[in-house]
């Protein structure tokens, strides 16, 4: 009682806003003076908040003064650069165009396939059956189908969906990344995807579409976020992060026929293969013009390849 009697009884001193020496009285702002209170009370120093004008104003007994100070200018030394800056973003790549006309290719072989147009004189292949994602076929040895099904639709309203969703995703994946190693990307993503929702999968699965890769892009982009932020405080990776599941719970689950085991494959075979991409890309830059060049010459290598293999077994059965 006496202590508090006479603490109530000594004369109470404002901490300056720079911690400097003199015993002005302006106030500090709310944020920092919150945390000021932190570490004046982990370290038993007896404060109290007052309000000065528009701000609170922090008080010390004066026989304090000197070691509250003295506290809060170590803190502030200790968190001077916390949290720190966010990398700054490399620029984008011009490539918005190429990658709206790989988009397209996507369409004009879907209508070339709904309007039968073929080689004169051969029999129409049997697109879906010689190219779907069929798991018992896939886990038999057929790889290809692992390439093919990202090429093929259900129908029109399907192609259109993916494109409208997916382009927005993969033009920002591709202006972030570059063309090659974008698409790249995209097209591990829809393999490995497609591979791990076929072992997952009963035997009798079957399905197609672009949407496994779709839903890689959105994994690509959370993680290169987090890869990005990795110095950052968790609130700024992890919300990108958890905004993009957000997204896959939204666009990746409705409809009748909705293959959520593709969907949510692609999302985490991307989210894996970002991390790492988004680590070499801030530390060296994006490829240069001839590997980028490569990579997208690969890509469509990889792509030509599965349906020369698909039409070569479907031509045999």
């Amino acid at each position: 009682m006496e202590t508090m009697t006479t603490m109530a009884a000594e004369e109470w001193l404002a901490i300056p806003s720079d911690l400097g020496s003199s015993g002005c009285r302006e106030g500090v702002p709310t944020g920092k003076a919150r945390q000021w209170a932190l570490v004046l009370e982990a370290r038993g120093i007896p404060f109290r908040l007052e309000r000065s004008g528009d701000a609170p104003q922090l008080l010390v007994p004066a026989a304090y003064r000197a070691a509250a100070i003295e506290e809060l200018v170590l803190f502030e030394e200790e968190n001077r650069d916390w949290p720190p800056v966010p990398p700054a973003a490399p620029p984008f790549a011009d490539n918005t165009l190429v990658t709206l006309s790989n988009l397209l290719l996507f369409a004009l072989f879907h209508n070339l396939i709904r309007l039968g147009v073929w080689w004169p004189g051969e029999a129409m292949p049997a697109w879906m059956a010689i190219g779907s994602a069929d798991s018992e076929l896939i886990l038999n040895g057929q790889w290809w189908r692992l390439v093919t099904a990202l090429t093929l639709h259900a129908n029109s309203l399907h192609l259109l969906g993916n494109l409208a969703i997916g382009g927005i995703f993969i033009v920002f994946l591709c202006r972030y990344l570059g063309s090659g190693l974008g698409w790249a990307l995209l097209l591990c993503a829809g393999v490995l995807g497609n591979l791990v929702n076929a072992v997952l999968q009963p035997l009798d699965h079957s399905s197609v579409g672009s949407s496994t890769l779709v839903f890689g892009a959105v994994g690509l982009l959370a993680s290169l976020n987090i890869s990005r932020h990795r110095r950052q405080t968790w609130k700024q990776w992890f919300l990108p992060f958890a905004g993009a599941v957000a997204l896959l719970a939204l666009l990746g689950t409705e409809g009748e026929r909705t293959d959520l085991g593709a969907h949510l494959c692609g999302f985490m075979v991307g989210a894996a293969m970002g991390l790492p991409a988004g680590y070499l890309v801030g530390k060296r830059g994006r490829p240069g013009r001839l590997p980028d060049m490569m990579l997208s010459l690969f890509s469509a290598s990889v792509v030509a390849a599965s349906w020369m293999m698909a039409l070569a077994w479907g031509a045999r059965w």
